[in-house]
């Protein structure tokens, strides 16, 4: 691993462009960023190499701020343009930043489909438990019995496991971090922009102004205790008694596969067919 030099995002950032950014104090997003960038520093990976897309959302403005080849979409359909874009480029590294609201609700038939076809996206879903910039409406990962705007008595819906939703739908790289856990999310970032399929992150990320406020919890380091106190790596579950692990949501590598890639099969498909029409149009020249 390299040695990370301090202000080694900077080099990343579009310093004239769209700063300041609009993150409240106290977010998590700012931290995911740094996360991200310094994972890919550490990969080596040429700006011009990656490609950022996202829709709409507060971790969705994480592209205008970044200095690669970037997509800001609609509300829920980053991961549609996202594989419209590897189709196109397949050499390239295409990363989805995306929210709950954005990814499991409009978004989540894209995310299932992704995750089935196995398209070489790397999907990181922040999680902040609701919808942050349209209003503080709940989501679908929006802890049963928490409060926000549309659910002021708090939230009756059972919540999505985003990582176990996209286990099951086929993707080959799912895991989960937090947040707090900074280290940790960077080398989950490196390890799922090298593999080759569809990988799918959740990061559990505070927001204390929204979601916070409407749950009496408006400290963002209580909010980022609560992630260290309440998660369990997945390297412990066998090790820790049964009422440990009650309650406690599981982070690390979840689900680490290798299948074949839907653009790779796709690329086979097309030769495949060039090669027989080439055949065909051999044959018809021979017996003319």
């Amino acid at each position: 691993m390299k040695n990370i030099p301090q202000k080694v995002i900077h080099q990343y950032l579009r310093h004239q462009k769209k700063f300041p950014h609009v993150w409240c104090a106290g977010c998590g997003n700012g931290i995911i960023l740094g996360d991200l960038l310094r994972a890919i520093y550490n990969l080596g990976i040429k700006k011009d190499n990656i490609a950022m897309v996202s829709g709409i959302g507060c971790s969705s403005r994480m592209p205008v701020y970044v200095d690669f080849n970037t997509l800001h979409t609609t509300h829920g359909r980053a991961i549609a343009f996202a594989t419209g874009l590897k189709f196109a480029k397949p050499e390239m590294h295409v990363i989805v930043i995306t929210g709950d609201g954005d990814a499991a609700a409009i978004g989540g038939n894209h995310l299932i489909h992704a995750a089935r076809r196995n398209i070489d996206l790397t999907i990181i879903i922040i999680n902040n438990s609701i919808y942050g910039m349209t209003g503080g409406q709940y989501s679908p990962t929006t802890p049963t019995g928490k409060k926000a705007t549309t659910a002021p008595y708090g939230s009756i819906e059972p919540t999505f496991d985003l990582c176990e939703l996209s286990r099951c739908a086929g993707a080959s790289f799912v895991a989960r971090s937090t947040a707090y856990h900074t280290i940790e999310t960077r080398k989950i970032f490196e390890k799922a922009i090298l593999k080759k399929g569809c990988s799918v992150i959740e990061v559990i990320s505070q927001c204390p102004v929204v979601y916070g406020r409407l749950n009496n919890i408006t400290s963002p380091v209580k909010m980022l205790e609560w992630q260290r106190d309440n998660t369990i790596p997945v390297s412990a579950i066998s090790k820790l008694p049964a009422e440990k692990i009650k309650g406690k949501i599981v982070r690390g590598i979840i689900h680490d596969v290798d299948k074949p890639e839907f653009t790779e099969e796709y690329d086979k498909l097309v030769k495949q067919f060039e090669k027989q029409s080439d055949n065909y149009k051999n044959n018809t020249k021979n017996n003319s």
